[in-house]
């Protein structure tokens, strides 16, 4: 009796651990699959997987001065003028303009303002559209004017994310031939970063309005009866070469 109950405590035992075995295996598999299911839902498109969102950012031109020279460069009143031009074109709040204020540097600081103003004032940027604010240097013996406003800005990424090996695996990414992850991230990136004007990638502008000198040209042709076409003569004498003739 005493080795029957042995065998069945025994059979007891190995089914126990065929039972903990299964539920660990399947514990494992569920653990597997569910990381299926989340990069099933990540987008194929890559403009949604790596969208070009825009933002408020700053434009800023630093003019570095010194105690010893007041008024600008050619270089600096060359940044200052593309400066204002670019205000006037995508400018989306005042220019603030920080100034250094104390010690001897005072005076050029002082100077330079002056010039700086000059050149806002020919590219027809309005005074009350800039706003002039001090603050201490760190150093007395150079300090910067500091230009800035605010202006739309597009951006996409960040890139470099690889959530997924390239390699074989089980991700279906991988055996169903799917774009990876960060596949378009550089193109979007990129195109953000060259876009002249951010509002481009939401809506189209405005049209201009026509030609007005070209368009009563044709129309006067047109009612005369003539072929409304312009006429371009000589244009094809100028040759680089006569290979080919």
């Amino acid at each position: 009796m005493i080795e029957l109950h042995s065998a069945i405590a025994g059979r007891r035992g190995r089914a126990a651990l065929r039972l903990v075995a299964i539920g660990g295996l399947a514990a494992m598999l569920a653990g597997c699959y569910t990381p299926r299911q989340e990069v099933n839902n990540y987008p194929q498109d890559y403009h949604q997987r790596h969208p070009i969102t825009l933002r408020e950012g700053e434009r800023t031109v630093e003019v570095f001065i010194s105690r010893n020279r007041g008024g600008l460069t050619p270089e600096q009143r060359a940044d200052v003028l593309a400066f204002a031009q670019a205000w006037r074109r995508e400018g989306n709040s005042a220019i603030v303009i920080d100034i250094p204020r104390g010690g001897p540097i005072s005076r050029a600081a002082s100077d330079t303002m002056r010039e700086i103003q000059s050149i806002f004032n020919a590219s027809a940027v309005p005074a009350n559209a800039v706003s002039v604010r001090s603050y201490t240097p760190a150093t007395s013996t150079l300090a910067s004017i500091k230009l800035n406003y605010s202006r739309l800005t597009a951006h996409a990424g960040p890139c470099g994310l690889w959530p997924a090996d390239l390699g074989p695996s089980f991700d279906p990414s991988y055996t169903d031939n799917r774009a990876y992850w960060n596949l378009g991230c550089a193109s979007q990136r990129n195109l953000a970063a060259m876009v002249a004007n951010p509002t481009d990638l939401v809506q189209p502008r405005g049209e201009t309005p026509a030609y007005e000198g070209r368009r009563a040209v044709a129309l006067d042709k047109w009612r005369k009866g003539e072929p409304p076409s312009g006429r371009y003569d000589n244009y094809d004498k100028s040759k680089i070469s006569d290979v080919g003739k």
